[in-house]
């Protein structure tokens, strides 16, 4: 081992402890190898995506990178704990459309009726399950990288309003208006109608 450099070594039975102890579940949803080639060989790098919820509203996404896959999942983790967001779950869904976009890929989000289920690809679906999603509808369009759509799932829930926050960012009172009666919406009789 050179001089300067500090190992970082992994108790098990400690990370298991620390999981339990966490308010946040978390889901590792895809790991990358890298190569880069050197006089003596190969030399791996890995990078692991992990996503960090709560299962009521918030969800964190973070990427990590080492030379070994533990580092890369706690660096990961670390950085998830920094990204999170507070999603508005109205009745297990979401409070309307909308479409995510990161780069080439895009993700169409639907809110969906109880009883539905989170109908969507591996990304999606585990983003929306731990943030406390249980209805939704998604496709995704453009490209499928597990990385991208994980970005643009994200985005896509960052851009999410509710009626309460559309309100108050428009001026308009807090309180809904009166709904018309039916007999002031009727014509007087003998008007043409």
């Amino acid at each position: 081992m050179r001089r300067g450099r500090v190992a970082l070594t992994f108790n098990r039975r400690n990370d298991r402890n620390n999981s339990e102890n966490s308010e946040f579940e978390e889901k590792l949803i895809n790991v990358n190898r890298t190569a880069k080639t050197y006089q003596g060989g190969r030399r791996f790098r890995f990078a692991a995506l992990v996503i960090l919820g709560d299962r009521n509203g918030r969800v964190g996404m973070g990427i990590g990178k080492a030379k070994e896959v533990p580092v890369a999942i706690e660096k990961a983790k670390s950085v998830a704990r920094k990204n999170m967001i507070t999603v508005p779950v109205e009745n297990g869904t979401i409070p309307h459309e909308i479409v995510g976009v990161s780069t080439s890929s895009r993700v169409l989000l639907k809110p969906a009726s109880a009883g539905t289920g989170v109908i969507a690809g591996t990304v999606p679906r585990s983003i929306a399950e731990l943030a406390g999603i249980t209805n939704l509808l998604s496709k995704e369009i453009g490209s499928r990288n597990q990385i991208n759509v994980a970005y643009a799932v994200f985005d896509g829930f960052k851009n999410l309003r509710t009626v309460k926050q559309v309100r108050a960012l428009r001026g308009a009172p807090a309180a809904v208006p009166a709904a018309t009666t039916p007999a002031a919406s009727v014509a007087p009789q003998g008007a043409p109608q």
